[in-house]
């Protein structure tokens, strides 16, 4: 591990924002981080686009990687952040899912529960519907599709703080208007 810390400082003092300064860089630590994200996520796919964003983040910082004192904390700090933000997204979806799933096991302890989980649905579905066509269309390509932000924002040139708000405001409209009709119930 020296080897490449000083491998990293030879670049530095070469070229401090040079691809191979970063290349040396993602070497040294993409496999640490990713084992680490793994762990906290417990998902493949989640690990690689966290650790592909905390490494798109030092690329956009590469002019200033000199500055960096402690590179390793840095990534780090980084890497938790992205986690945190991870989790933050995951735990909003498993609420909203927990209470459309509270719901509809009401309704299915019922008689007529066929009938009411179809209307279940369907207000969902009306829910869906309702929100304004480019939160519409970035609920569905999230959800349907299972795209991220970052191939939403791509595929609708948007920014991906864009598209997280649409999204978070989506499943909060969503989440009312399921809250308020199944009320009804």
């Amino acid at each position: 591990m020296r080897q490449k810390s000083k491998n990293i400082n030879f670049f530095f003092n070469r070229n401090p924002g040079s691809e191979a300064t970063f290349t040396a860089i993602f070497r040294e630590h993409e496999y640490k981080l990713y084992t680490l994200v793994l762990k906290l996520t417990k998902s493949d796919q989640y690990a690689k686009d966290i650790i592909q964003e905390v490494f798109l983040k030092l690329w956009a910082q590469r002019d200033h990687i000199q500055e960096i004192e402690n590179m390793e904390a840095w990534l780090y700090r980084v890497t938790e952040n992205k986690v945190v933000d991870f989790l933050r997204k995951v735990s909003a979806d498993a609420r909203l899912k927990q209470a459309i799933w509270h719901n509809l096991r009401e309704i299915i302890n019922e008689p007529q529960s066929q009938i009411e989980a179809k209307e279940c649905n369907h207000i969902i579905q009306k829910a869906i519907d309702q929100l304004p066509p480019q939160r519409k269309i970035i609920y569905r390509l999230n959800r349907e599709r299972g795209m991220n932000y970052r191939e939403i924002a791509g595929e609708l040139n948007l920014s991906t703080h864009t598209v997280k708000n649409q999204l978070s405001s989506a499943l909060h409209s969503i989440r009312n208007f399921v809250t308020n009709n199944m009320k009804l119930f």
